[in-house]
């Protein structure tokens, strides 16, 4: 075990020993593990879908404080992703990402849920709003990724993702926060072994190889509320990104720039991503 896998075993137990569950279920053949509890709110479902090499154990200190605005938190590992097994699902990773996160919505949320994604966990949400309304009672989009900025941003961002040495890991966590901690500055070279699996290395392949992001059309026929914060820290994804959803969501969405956000809000600010997300549920009547 190394020491990523190390630490997210830690945080499993100490989320597990908090009453959170955490369990795999096996959908259309691939193993999928997630967290999930009973919230004591009287909102929808939530469920927190990370970005690229991320995990859900990302989210562990915001699932608590959810659970007391919502009936039922979920987050889930998607494949080759924390504790989820290696599996692209097809000649076309992506597609097979996201045809797994349908099957988890259909087959373990089972109703409407108020659906949240960062960064590549964003695009999967938001196409899963789009082509699956009936699963998503609302959209929340952070620093989402899958905008059509051309090959030559999302090159460079999967650039900044191919680390390879202990300098480009410390380059690429300055990238990710706000301001990150000294900690994780400290132990940045572990994003080798996040950046470099075998799923992370497919999905960054068939980003480039199919050019196959969401279209206007896709956002600008969204019903269900929402909402979409960027932070004013942002440097994973280009600037064009945010224009691109400024542009093309619909105009009932509520577009947020926040201050002091980078690019995992949840991981660095809890506190804060907690209340933009409850606050906009308040807003939006769920």
């Amino acid at each position: 075990m190394n020491l990523i896998s190390g630490l997210q075993e830690v945080s499993r137990r100490m989320l597990v020993a908090r009453g959170v569950r955490s369990e795999s279920v096996v959908l259309a053949g691939q193993r999928l593990h997630h967290f999930s509890m009973k919230g004591s709110g009287k909102g929808p479902p939530l469920l927190l879908v990370h970005g690229l090499g991320g995990a859900a154990a990302g989210f562990g200190r915001v699932l608590l404080p959810l659970a007391r605005r919502f009936s039922r938190v979920f987050a889930v590992d998607l494949p080759g992703h924390g504790f989820s097994p290696e599996y692209c699902l097809g000649p076309v990773c992506v597609r097979g990402q996201y045809d797994m996160l349908v099957e988890y919505c259909r087959t373990v949320v089972g109703e409407p849920a108020f659906v949240v994604g960062n960064s590549l966990g964003g695009a999967l949400s938001a196409q899963l709003a789009a082509e699956h309304p009936e699963f998503v009672r609302a959209l929340g989009l952070v620093a989402p990724a899958g905008a059509d900025v051309g090959p030559e941003a999302i090159r460079e961002v999967l650039a900044a993702m191919d680390v390879k040495t202990a300098e480009q890991s410390r380059a690429l966590t300055q990238r990710l926060f706000h301001r990150p901690p000294w900690a994780m500055l400290f132990f940045a070279d572990m994003l080798r072994g996040v950046y470099s699996t075998p799923a992370v290395r497919a999905l960054s392949a068939d980003a480039l190889a199919t050019g196959d992001y969401l279209k206007p059309e896709q956002l600008q026929r969204l019903e269900m509320p929402v909402m979409f914060v960027w932070g004013g820290s942002e440097k994973l994804l280009p600037r064009q990104s945010l224009a691109f959803f400024q542009a093309h969501l619909p105009p009932h969405s509520k577009v947020k720039v926040v201050e002091g956000f980078g690019h995992i809000p949840h991981v660095e600010r809890p506190g804060e991503f907690v209340s933009e997300l409850v606050q906009f549920a308040d807003g939006a009547g769920l």
